[in-house]
């Protein structure tokens, strides 16, 4: 894979975010969130206050099967016991899509809305995401093709990056938004192994990036993104929805369509349907190795 560095700019004005990177290319923005109340206060006690004892569906590291449907969570827990079990480095769950609103409307006021930088924020979904030292979010992008800001406010985050258009060179799984490879411990020397079994991710090109407190990255819309805690740590995501009609549209192909026809077939062709896709992804390779560089 050929990884570089993100951009990594402090205090970008809207202007400037708009003509440089807005539906372009990913960027950390330093600065954006220090007037934010939630910068300075939000902590897992601070969590656990607001959310107390709700019940709440975690995840683990498990990769979703190549021939199931998505799964629902791996398991509940009380929200406190599941801060308690990620801050003493004994648990290895996650939260994922984490709904303030749902949850804990108290901390919409702790933060601002990027109106200024972004088009059409979707106001009914602020989302935290939590989790243990060693969690991994796997490689995917978002299905509503939202552009996203994420802001981290506690623990280190390093996040694989790569635009939509290395899908094949990725090994996207056909009629998902997933890859077949499992990216985790991507930084490691060990992790070249790989490179033998999925000989296209050789001519990847893509991003890394490690976010501390307070970093907030965009990443637009479509592009593919796998997050490895390097410590127990949360953030904070922020989205706009497309706003061309063509753009809402392929959204809700993706969420709908393309979701329940994979769901259907999972569930009632599983081995065919998991042929077929490896088939298809093999032709790709093959394409994407043929390809000049």
């Amino acid at each position: 894979m050929n990884l570089r560095e993100v951009d990594i700019v402090q205090d970008l004005s809207p202007e400037e975010f708009r003509s440089k990177y807005y539906r372009q290319k990913p960027v950390v923005l330093k600065g954006l969130s220090d007037s934010w109340n939630a910068t300075k206060s939000w902590n897992w006690d601070r969590l656990k206050e607001v959310v107390g004892s709700k019940e709440v569906g975690v995840y683990s590291n498990a990769k979703n099967p190549e021939n199931k449907p998505v799964h629902a969570p791996h398991a509940y827990m009380q929200f406190e016991d599941y801060i308690d079990s990620i801050v003493k480095g004994s648990g290895q769950w996650r939260l994922f899509l984490f709904s303030i609103l749902e949850h804990a409307p108290e901390l919409l006021n702790d933060f601002e809305w990027p109106d200024a930088y972004f088009d059409e924020v979707l106001r009914k979904y602020p989302m935290l995401f939590t989790g243990a030292k060693g969690c991994v979010t796997h490689l995917h992008f978002d299905m509503d093709l939202s552009d996203v800001m994420q802001t981290q406010f506690i623990g280190k985050k390093r996040v694989l990056l790569f635009p939509y258009e290395e899908q094949y060179h990725i090994y996207r799984r056909p009629f998902e938004v997933m890859s077949l490879v499992d990216f985790q411990g991507y930084y490691n020397a060990e992790f070249a192994e790989k490179l033998d079994r999925y000989p296209a991710l050789r001519k990847a090109q893509g991003f890394d990036i490690t976010l501390e407190h307070g970093d907030t990255l965009y990443m637009p819309s479509k592009f593919w993104h796998h997050m490895e805690y390097l410590e127990a740590g949360m953030g904070l995501s922020l989205r706009s929805w497309q706003t061309e009609w063509k753009g809402k549209l392929s959204g809700l192909y993706h969420i709908i369509l393309m979701r329940k026809l994979d769901g259907f077939m999972k569930k009632n062709a599983p081995d065919m349907w998991y042929k077929y896709k490896l088939n298809r992804i093999r032709k790709k390779e093959a394409t994407a190795l043929a390809a000049p560089i």
